[in-house]
Order: structure tokens, then C-alpha cells, then sequence
């Protein structure tokens, strides 16, 4: 059992081992225009639970943001729909909302990665559980970026989302 706890753990990423990487993850340069993803949400043990696609319109004017997000998922055919509104705070920093999130989204970029932590209501089966999200995207190229999530409970990861975006 202490394996499986440790293993889920994401405490080991640390956003000043990325300070030095290239290329910079500029938010408001990678989420221009139309961007492509493709994922999956994993359980603790790593089963897939489902595989989604999802296609964001993204646009910047000066220091705000909006990522109209459409997610389909595929085993269920399910479609969601979020849209962020984003704030760059400062040269590194950034703050966030959508209308499932709760309360605001903080995001720091580190060099090649971006760390955006929040919360929000996920339903599970007839509940909804409130999870924090521990999210880290990471720039490939100018075009692609891969994006992590590690969502918790307590403080231990009870799920996982891995995605790929790329620019259209």
C-alpha cells in the first residue's frame, strides 16, 4: 500500500527545474487561434476510464484571455463545454475562471511549463466530489504541448489526465 500511495503522488514536480527549458511556454502565444487535443482520464491503478477529443478556440486581447473549450468523449459519446477567461497578473503569472471551476484558477509559468492549480465539482457515478486539479503543460515546440493533471483528494491523486494539444 505505501507503493501505491507513493506512486501516486505528483509531489515531485517542481517548477524551478523548468525555469532554463526551451521553448518558453508563452500561454498567450500557444492558445491563439484553433488547437487540437486528444486525452485520457486514468484512475489511481492507471486503468483508462475514457478517452475524450477536444477542440479550443482560443484568442488574446492584451492581458485577457478566452479558451472556448468542446470536449467529446468517446466511449460516450458525451460532449462538455468550458470556457476560461484568463488574466495575466504578472510576467510569470496568471489567473483564471470558468463556470465549473470553483472560485479562481492560478497559473506560473516556469520556462517551458505552465502550472495552473484549482478546484472543481467532478460528478462521479450520482455525486459530484469536489477534487483539486494540480495541472502541468509543458511546450514540445511552438505547435505541440503535452498537458499532465494529477487530481486529489485529501491530498492524494485519485486520478490522472494526460493530454496532447497542438496548434491548427
Amino acid at each position: 500500500m505505501v507503493a501505491t500511495v507513493l506512486n501516486g503522488c505528483a509531489g515531485g514536480i517542481k517548477g524551478g527545474d523548468y525555469l532554463n527549458r526551451e521553448p518558453t511556454f508563452v500561454i498567450e502565444q500557444f492558445f491563439q487561434g484553433h488547437v487540437k487535443a486528444w486525452g485520457m482520464i486514468q484512475d489511481r491503478s492507471g486503468k483508462v476510464l475514457t478517452r475524450f477529443e477536444a477542440d479550443i478556440k482560443a484568442s488574446w486581447e492584451g492581458n485577457k484571455g478566452v479558451l472556448d473549450e468542446t470536449f467529446k468523449y468517446l466511449e460516450s459519446g458525451e460532449r462538455q463545454k468550458r470556457v476560461w477567461n484568463i488574466t495575466k497578473t504578472g510576467e510569470f503569472s496568471y489567473v483564471g475562471t470558468a463556470g465549473d471551476i470553483i472560485g479562481v484558477a492560478t497559473g506560473k509559468q516556469f520556462g517551458n511549463a505552465v502550472n495552473w492549480v484549482y478546484s472543481m465539482n467532478v460528478p462521479v457515478g450520482e455525486k459530484t466530489v469536489k477534487l483539486k486539479f494540480d495541472d502541468w503543460l509543458w511546450s514540445m515546440d511552438d505547435k505541440v504541448a503535452i498537458n499532465r493533471s494529477y487530481l486529489k483528494k485529501f491530498g492524494f491523486t485519485v486520478a490522472e489526465i494526460t493530454l496532447f494539444l497542438q496548434q491548427q
